[in-house]
């Protein structure tokens, strides 16, 4: 009778986090699972190869970047079927944060196949835990859009969502990122900002965004590298509806829509009108 416990065994998707700048942070496991796999995706194997060469790992390495992942996603399946480990690195970090992986990922989770995490570095992590924000509450938004107004948009949202907001910035885009920030938040908006962690010319700013600016143009080899900024959310001020606002606002409002009247009661008071429109809106909703 033929013997059923030798037929193939599943292989494991291993996602394995990668050092963001700094060698030493590749953990003892992920090096245990790079040199043990039978094949290793990579978002750039030229990038990987190295990795691997620094620690004289021999490894088959195989594409899978945002162009051609959907298409490899199967073929990475049907690898799994047949019993072979896989491990699914990107160029930095923990795969899937603002890197590939994703088609792949859900398509083996779908299918039932072994996935697992090797976790370590990621540098919207790295940074938030250094940087002076809250981090009871915290959103990655990941990049900022490419165009001016979804960015000033982005910003916006950003900060009224009520928590700390890590997002990541391109080299050639950070300067035109911050003057929409500056545009449609004010130069007193406060920003914090990190570049190159765990590198030799580790960076963090805090300050305004105005302030950020300076410092950035002051110094142009700032705005290279990897860039993540975070925002603070948004103070709501519960003192912007003082009785004296709240008397005006009702006056104006029998001559103009709300949003308006808190907009010349703002400007009369020195205050600001979105605390104040949304102060008053809160207030009668209760």
């Amino acid at each position: 009778m033929a013997n059923h416990h030798n037929e193939t065994k599943i292989g494991t998707l291993h996602v394995v986090a990668t050092p963001i700048g700094n060698l030493e942070d590749i953990s003892e496991r992920a090096l245990k699972v790079l040199a043990s796999v039978d094949m290793i995706a990579a978002e750039d194997t030229r990038h990987t190869g190295k990795l691997l060469s620094h620690f004289n790992i021999k490894a088959r390495t195989f594409a899978l970047h945002d162009h051609n992942e959907k298409q490899k996603a199967q073929q990475l399946l049907d690898w799994l079927n047949e019993g072979l480990d896989i491990a699914l690195v990107s160029d930095a970090g923990t795969p899937l944060i603002s890197d590939p992986g994703y088609a792949v990922v859900n398509l083996c989770r779908e299918a039932g196949a072994n996935v697992t995490p090797v976790p370590g570095a990621c540098a919207a992590i790295a940074a938030v835990s250094c940087s002076g924000l809250p981090t009871d509450r915290f959103q990655f938004i990941g990049f900022t859009p490419a165009k001016s107004q979804a960015r000033r948009q982005f910003f916006r949202q950003a900060v009224e969502s009520g928590m700390t907001s890590i997002m990541y910035e391109s080299t050639h885009r950070i300067m035109a990122s911050l003057e929409d920030l500056q545009a449609e938040l004010g130069s007193t908006q406060q920003v914090v900002f990190a570049k190159e962690l765990t590198k030799t010319y580790e960076t963090f700013f805090s300050g305004s965004v105005a302030e950020l600016i300076t410092f950035l143009t002051a110094d142009t080899d700032k705005q290279k590298g990897e860039l993540v900024l975070m925002l603070p959310a948004e103070q709501r001020d519960e003192q912007a509806l003082t009785p004296e606002a709240k008397k005006l606002i009702n006056l104006l409002e029998s001559e103009m829509p709300l949003k308006k009247a808190c907009g010349v009661a703002a400007d009369y008071l020195g205050l600001k009108k979105n605390a104040l429109y949304k102060a008053i809106i809160a207030e009668r909703e209760e």
